[in-house]
């Protein structure tokens, strides 16, 4: 894990927004894990470093992953990409973690050592959107 990316994740959005707006960040690297049409360990276990420092409650990671996971796949099946990336980058505010997100979805993509061309264009639109 990025030493530099955990120190941005770290205390991000600790408003009343913090919860939407990790929420959200999930959501945008669920749809990068889920772009080539599998969910390999090793980009799992990057969402759960990553994820480490958001949650403020005691719930299990997965509890956290599995909604965000099921938006993003409902984006990939219903072709409304464009829309949910739409509303992830409204609900996040947060210039740190708004930031951090292209580096985490680089992260993800790259977790299987391979970026699939589908992963690929979600991260041109991310670095566009969020960098």
């Amino acid at each position: 894990m990025n030493r530099r990316l955990d120190e941005l994740y770290r205390g991000v959005a600790v408003h009343a927004t913090a919860g939407s707006e990790h929420r959200a960040a999930l959501e945008l690297l669920s749809l990068v894990m889920l772009a080539d049409d599998r969910i390999d360990d090793a980009e799992v276990e990057v969402m759960r470093e990553i994820a480490a420092e958001w949650r403020d409650d005691d719930r299990a990671f997965e509890e956290h992953l599995r909604p965000a996971i099921a938006a993003a796949r409902t984006a990939l099946q219903d072709d409304t990409i464009d829309a949910f990336l739409d509303g992830i980058d409204a609900s996040i505010n947060s210039r740190v973690l708004r930031s951090a997100l292209f580096s985490a979805a680089r992260d993800i993509a790259g977790a299987d050592d391979d970026v699939s061309p589908a992963e690929g264009s979600i991260l041109a639109e991310v670095a566009v959107r969020f960098d």
